[in-house]
């Protein structure tokens, strides 16, 4: 028997009925008849300049399909034999086989070139087709934010519908609360704010790195980065007006330093977040250090003594915490490479426990004086400050193990619970007590970039900021991704958004809603559908 002509795409002649013999020679040549009615580019062979055509590939199926179709069946197609070749073609052009040296563009429907080729002048790499695609789709996200009305966060749910469950005797009270704040988050809005300072002539043109909010959210510690090397930090105030708006001013002093700030949390050593703990990494002659800075010590409208400043050698700290629990409320703890160091702020009495691996995230409980740490191995353990003077890492009160480097954790209200998040972009929900996770929230993105998570509880939301620079936001409950909101700048490793939430902004009568700053520029994503700009609200730089 002769073999399949894959050259003319069809069957070589066979003895079948005359029906069904002319029928099929009729077909093929009236399909060929109207593929070349369309070819009136120079597309003929199949390759141009520019690569491989897949519409010559697509015929030549198309042909295969309805040879063997034709010469299976009568000369009378049935509409299912019709649809199902039909079908098959589509399949067939949505999936663009992969060819070595070529990248294939739908909108074109043609194969291009990559390096080496043709087009020196400008040549094409999959980095930047996969740059420009990224770009392409958060653009169509950025465009659908703008939208007044948006896509409900999970099916049926609306605040209408909500308030006529919680009428009826539907839905409990923390439940129509909770569903509520996922409406709001749902149709958040982008607002730029421009931040007050007293020096108006010098705008701010040195990056964000990092904003950190205290526990009442009326300031942000900032951090920024600057154009000649190091860092300079400083306070920013943020208040709500009668009107609903939010404005934020910039403390008179910012601190530079060539140093690379690590980690911060604040710290409450003569009232509640009267400090701030830094984490500054040593270069070149410059030796590492681990800061107490008054929050005082950024004003100048305080001229009195700001309080206690320490600083401590403790050289390339990766994280830092600090101690709320009254039996240890004086008590901060470092992670370092491969050891941990739990000291007291006033006394200086030092306890250091040797680890298997670097610890890159800390944070401690309320109720009990216990330390959670998250090592660069992907184990997370807990330290007991009660239970001193053990050996061969007995101290351990708690351990387990996640796939990745361990970049935040996060202890709940409930601390029988725990948040981790990995550089696999796993962020999990632990049970302490069995050392099992309970709950996964997917989407995350991350793959060697050391970044927090945020939890509000009152809210019911967990928010996450990936390396792809998209801030996330799930339900704490179920892990329901409820929104994800695309960076207002191009994505860069350099650029990632760091993010502040909170449902009292500027204080106890504040406004809720997500504080994100990205490169120079501070955004404000307002609850309030109908926040205003410019007239009513006074914001600025």
């Amino acid at each position: 028997m002769k073999k399949w002509n894959w050259r003319e795409g069809q069957r070589p002649y066979r003895r079948q009925g005359a029906g069904q013999r002319h029928g099929w020679f009729r077909g093929n040549r009236q399909r060929s008849t109207q593929d070349e009615r369309h070819m009136d580019t120079p597309l003929r062979s199949g390759y141009n300049d520019a690569g491989p055509s897949l519409r010559t590939s697509q015929r030549r199926y198309e042909n295969q399909s309805s040879s063997s179709t034709s010469t299976s069946s009568s000369s009378t197609s049935s509409p299912s034999t019709s649809s199902s070749t039909s079908s098959s073609s589509s399949k067939a052009s949505s999936a663009a086989p992969e060819l070595p040296g070529f990248y294939f563009d739908p909108e074109k429907n043609r194969y291009f070139r990559l390096l080496p080729g043709h087009n020196n002048c400008n040549p094409l790499t999959r980095e930047q087709l996969q740059e420009k695609e990224r770009e392409k789709r958060r653009n169509k996200m950025l465009a659908e934010d703008e939208k007044p009305r948006k896509k409900a966060p999970r099916t049926g749910l609306n605040t209408s519908l909500l308030l006529q469950k919680r009428h009826l005797g539907l839905l409990p009270e923390n439940s129509y609360c909770r569903l509520v704040h996922e409406v709001k988050v749902s149709g958040m809005r982008r607002h730029k704010l421009e931040i007050q300072s007293t020096d108006n002539s010098n705008p701010n043109t040195d990056n964000f790195r990092l904003i950190v909010g205290d526990s009442a959210c009326e300031r942000v510690f900032t951090v920024n980065d600057v154009s000649h090397g190091g860092c300079k930090y400083g306070i920013m105030n943020f208040s709500s007006s009668s009107r609903g708006s939010l404005s934020v001013e910039m403390c008179d002093n910012l601190y530079f330093t060539n140093r690379k700030v690590n980690s911060i949390c604040w710290a409450s050593v003569n009232y509640p977040d009267s400090h701030v703990l830094l984490c500054l990494v040593g270069v070149a002659d410059t030796p590492g250090c681990v800061s107490l800075l008054p929050a005082s010590l950024f004003s100048n409208s305080n001229p009195d003594q700001p309080g206690m400043l320490c600083s401590f050698k403790i050289s390339s700290a990766w994280s830092c915490a600090w101690c709320l629990n009254p039996q240890f409320d004086k008590t901060f703890s470092t992670g370092l490479s491969r050891r941990v160091i739990v000291k007291d702020a006033e006394t200086g009495r030092t306890q250091t426990y040797s680890t298997g691996s670097d610890v890159l995230a800390q944070q401690f409980a309320l109720r009990v004086p216990v330390l959670f740490n998250g090592c660069r191995s992907g184990e997370i353990f807990s330290i007991d400050l009660r239970q001193r003077g053990r050996r061969d890492q007995s101290w351990k009160a708690s351990r387990f193990h996640q796939e990745s480097a361990i970049t935040s954790v996060r202890v709940l209200q409930d601390e029988n619970y725990l948040l981790a998040a990995d550089m696999l972009g796993q962020i999990k929900l632990w049970d302490v007590r069995v050392t099992k996770p309970v709950q996964e929230y997917k989407g995350h993105y991350n793959e060697h970039a050391y970044l927090p998570i945020h939890v509000n509880e009152p809210e019911g939301l967990l928010l996450a900021v990936g390396q792809d620079c998209y801030t996330r936001l799930w339900s704490l409950k179920d892990g329901h991704l409820l929104r994800t909101i695309p960076s207002p700048h191009p994505t860069a490793n350099d650029l990632i958004p760091s993010v502040v939430f909170s449902s009292k902004l500027g204080g106890c009568r504040g406004l809720p809603g997500l504080l994100m700053a990205v490169k120079h520029d501070l955004y404000y994503f307002p609850y309030n559908t109908d926040y205003q700009e410019g007239g009513e609200q006074q914001a600025g730089f």
